[in-house]
C-alpha cells in the first residue's frame, strides 16, 4: 500500500500512538493515547495472559474511561512500563479527577519476547515515558518496532524454526463508522492470509527456507517442540469513533478476536495470553450498529496482523536467526 492509501488506528480522531524500541535486545513497548479519555473494554482469550487494570473495565465497576493503553514486550517485567505512562500523563494533567489531583487510568498487556537476546533488557518505566513522548496522531511505524520489536511467530516446532513477528495497524470504515486496530503479533501459530488461507509467516521446515504450515503438520501428527506455557501472546488495541458503553466496548474487543482467528492458526492456545482492548472515543453520537462494528473490528484486526508480519525484518541475536517476511528468505509451504 502507498502512504496515501494507508489506514491506521490513528484514523480515529483523538487516538495517538507512540513506540519505544530498545535495539540492544531487541524489545520495546507501544502506547495508545486517548488524551480526552475513552470508554474501554477488554477480552482476554489466551490461557496465559499478562495484564494490568483489566478488572476496572468490567461494566459493573466504577471507572468510566481510560487515558492510555500499554502494549509491551518483556513478559511480566514489561508491566513496569505502565508506571512511566502514568508519569507522563500526570505531567500533562491527564487523568481521573480525584479531588487532590488526577490519576491516569492505564490498562495494559504484555507479550513474551525474553528468548530473543538478553532477557535482562526489558521495557521499564522510562521506556513507557519515552513511548508517550513519541506519540503522534500520524500512522505509526509497523514491523519490528515498539511492542513488536522482539515478537516472533511459528514456534510450535521450536524456536530455531520460527520467524519474526511485529506490530501492525489497519482501519476499516463502513456506514459512517470507523474501527482501527493496532496488533503486536507474537503468536505460537502461523500468520495466514485471511482471504486465501495461504501461510505468510510461521514455522519453517528443517532447512529453514520453506514455510512448514503448522496446521497441516499438526493434523498429520508431526511431533512438536512446544515451548513453555506463557511464552507467546498476541496483544492489541481496537478503537472506534462510535459512542459505546463499557459493555459494548467489551463486545467490540470480543469481535476483534474473530480477526485473530482468521489470521493466526492455531490461536488462543495454552501458551498464548491473547488480549485485545477496545476504545470508543464517542465522536459519533447516534446509536452504534454493533453488528457492523463487530464486522469492522474483525476485519481491521486481521489486516493489522498481516501488516505486522509483512513489515517485520529479520534479526540474528546470540546465534538465533529469525527471518522476516520482508527479507524474502523463506518460500511458501510445500
Amino acid at each position: 500500500m502507498t502512504a496515501a492509501d494507508r489506514t491506521s488506528i490513528t484514523d480515529i480522531a483523538g487516538i495517538e500512538v507512540g513506540h519505544f524500541t530498545d535495539a540492544r535486545r531487541p524489545t520495546g513497548c507501544t502506547v495508545v493515547l486517548a488524551r480526552g479519555g475513552a470508554t474501554a473494554g477488554v477480552d482476554v482469550r489466551g490461557a496465559a495472559p499478562g495484564t494490568r487494570e483489566t478488572d476496572l473495565l468490567d461494566p459493573g465497576n466504577l471507572v468510566p474511561q481510560v487515558h492510555a493503553v500499554l502494549l509491551s514486550g518483556g513478559s511480566a517485567y514489561g508491566l513496569d512500563a505502565a508506571g512511566g505512562v502514568m508519569r507522563w500523563l500526570e505531567g500533562a494533567d491527564i487523568g481521573l479527577d480525584v479531588g487532590v489531583g488526577r490519576v491516569p487510568i492505564v490498562p495494559g498487556a504484555v507479550l513474551f519476547d525474553l528468548a530473543v537476546g538478553d532477557m535482562r533488557i526489558r521495557p521499564d518505566a522510562d521506556a513507557g515515558f519515552a513511548a508517550c513522548a513519541a506519540a503522534r496522531a500520524e500512522p505509526p511505524a509497523e514491523g519490528s518496532v515498539g511492542a513488536g520489536a522482539g515478537a516472533t511467530v511459528g514456534k510450535i516446532f521450536g524456536m530455531d524454526f520460527a520467524m519474526k513477528g511485529g506490530i501492525g495497524t489497519a482501519a476499516v470504515s463502513a456506514g459512517g463508522f470507523t474501527v482501527g486496530a493496532l496488533i503486536a503479533v507474537n503468536a505460537l501459530g502461523d500468520v495466514v492470509d485471511p482471504d486465501t488461507g495461504a501461510v505468510l509467516a510461521g514455522a519453517r521446515t528443517a532447512d529453514g527456507r520453506t514455510l512448514r504450515d503448522s496446521r497441516r503438520s499438526l493434523l498429520r501428527g508431526d511431533p512438536t517442540q512446544l515451548p513453555l506455557a506463557g511464552t507467546q501472546t498476541t496483544i492489541g488495541v481496537l478503537a472506534t469513533d462510535a459512542t459505546l458503553t463499557k459493555a459494548q466496548a467489551g463486545r467490540l474487543a470480543q469481535a476483534g478476536h474473530d480477526g485473530l482467528a482468521r489470521s493466526i492458526n492455531p490461536v488462543h492456545t495454552m501458551s498464548d495470553g491473547d488480549t485485545l482492548f477496545a476504545l470508543a472515543t464517542g465522536q459519533r453520537s447516534e446509536p452504534p450498529p454493533m453488528t457492523l462494528l463487530g464486522v469492522l473490528a474483525a476485519e481491521a484486526t486481521a489486516r493489522a496482523v498481516v501488516r505486522a508480519v509483512r513489515a517485520a525484518r529479520g534479526v540474528t541475536v546470540g546465534g538465533l536467526h529469525l527471518p522476516g517476511l520482508a527479507d524474502g528468505e523463506v518460500r511458501g509451504h510445500p
